[in-house]
């Protein structure tokens, strides 16, 4: 457990809960009415933090998808925002895959 906090990368981790939490802010305003924006939002997010670090991809999409569930089942009791779990999740895989698959294209191949 030791080495793979050991790994995280702070900076990352500490934009993925900034970028979390001010969705997650927008998203509970009362003229706000706008999931597609919100996922979208969320979903992007994750992409460019999934791609940033491949390796903490989990702990990104958890950082940023975690505050709307939290917040709307303390709040009203809407345990289907929950969903936007798989949504972060979806995006920070997504990006951790492209980067592999970018970082596969740009090394020199062995054969001739």
């Amino acid at each position: 457990m030791k080495m793979c906090f050991s790994r995280l990368n702070l900076p990352v981790l500490i934009a993925a809960l900034i970028i979390g939490v001010a969705i997650t802010w927008v998203d509970t305003r009362p003229k706000w009415d706008d999931t597609g924006i919100t996922a979208g939002s969320i979903f992007i997010a994750t992409i460019i933090l999934g791609a940033l670090r491949p390796q903490q991809a989990w702990l990104s999409a958890l950082a940023v998808g975690v505050w709307i569930p939290l917040v709307e089942t303390i709040r009203i009791g809407n345990y289907a925002a929950c969903l936007t779990l798989i949504v972060a999740f979806a995006g920070a895989y997504l990006g951790a895959f492209g980067r592999k698959l970018l970082g596969r294209a740009q090394s020199p191949s062995t054969h001739p």
